[in-house]
């Protein structure tokens, strides 16, 4: 009797903590690549093991992941809470943007806490031509597109590059911005150009357009390592620190950084490389298949660049 009321009583347990599964960290692994193979958002498993809330794990590491059932049940009841209301046109009312609060000078949070930035201007302009309320949601980097395609936000906007692979995964909007993977270097640097990079310890940021770029010239191979952040903010306090050599970053915010940072410190404190990894154009990316709102976007940019309303934007944020 005894034996059959403790089998009664671990069944019941299973079934109320959700039968949490365990992954052990295996090489080449990252947040990212375990949340696709269970199928959870790096967000929930970041929320399981708090740890490795920066992005680093280690081989060997113990993680809980989210039950999956419990998760789907959440999710669907996310999409019964968000039958969005729509405007005449098909538009929704409320436009909720998902973006990386930390990436300057597109979208980031002020010293007052805000959220500012060339997108978030260019944003609430065109939603204001919408004639929708627009609501920024920072988001894991690691999971925007997890974020988008499970209802968690309606679009990515923030210095996202537009690629083949992100166009097969989202709708993406025509190019609004040009821009180039620079190499960053500390100030009296001794490396001039790609080719020093080699043997060197080279930072960017996880899931980004410049770790994609290096990763797609097979350069990577000739670093001493290829270290990947969370944020652009921590590789620049490994740089600041010596811990790394160099950084691969978007121009808009390896500019930005730059003058920022100098200008507090009254010197110079980095070199940008003549040398780079490419040239990208930036476009909103929305759910697959919502053409509709993606056309709606590109038609008020277009309006909003015929009217003088971007270039008012642009030179705000992009002054020399």
């Amino acid at each position: 009797m005894k034996k059959i009321f403790l089998t009664i009583l671990g069944t019941a347990f299973a079934v109320l903590s959700g039968q949490q599964n365990k992954h052990t960290v295996v090489a080449k692994e990252n947040p990212t690549t375990i949340a696709k193979k269970y199928g959870v958002s790096v967000d929930e498993l970041i929320k399981q093991n708090p740890k490795i809330k920066d992005g680093k794990i280690d081989i060997g590491d113990v993680l809980i992941i989210p039950n999956k059932q419990k998760n789907t049940q959440k999710t669907e009841e996310k999409k019964e809470e968000k039958k969005e209301e729509k405007n005449a046109d098909g538009i929704p009312k409320k436009i909720v943007v998902g973006l990386d609060d930390s990436f300057v000078p597109m979208g980031f949070k002020n010293e007052k806490g805000e959220i500012v930035g060339f997108d978030i201007d260019l944003a609430k302009a065109v939603a204001q031509k919408l004639g929708s309320e627009v609501e920024f949601k920072p988001i894991n980097w690691d999971s925007k597109i997890l974020d988008l395609n499970g209802g968690n936000i309606d679009l990515i906007w923030n210095g996202l590059t537009i690629t083949e692979e992100r166009k097969k995964e989202t709708e993406m909007t025509k190019p609004y911005l040009t821009s180039h993977q620079l190499i960053i270097v500390k100030a009296g640097s001794s490396i001039k150009t790609k080719a020093d990079l080699k043997g060197k310890i080279v930072g960017s940021q996880s899931e980004s357009s410049g770790e994609e770029a290096v990763k797609k010239s097979g350069e990577d191979k000739t670093f001493k390592e290829f270290k990947t952040y969370a944020q652009y903010d921590q590789a620049f306090m490994d740089l600041d620190a010596g811990r790394i050599d160099a950084i691969i970053a978007d121009e808009v915010l390896a500019k930005y950084t730059k003058k920022t940072k100098e200008t507090q410190a009254k010197k110079e404190l980095y070199q940008i490389l003549n040398d780079n990894y490419g040239e990208e154009e930036y476009g909103i990316a929305a759910k697959k298949g919502n053409t509709k709102l993606v056309e709606a976007i590109n038609k008020a940019i277009e309006e909003l660049k015929a009217d003088g309303t971007y270039q008012k934007i642009y030179s705000k944020w992009f002054k020399d």
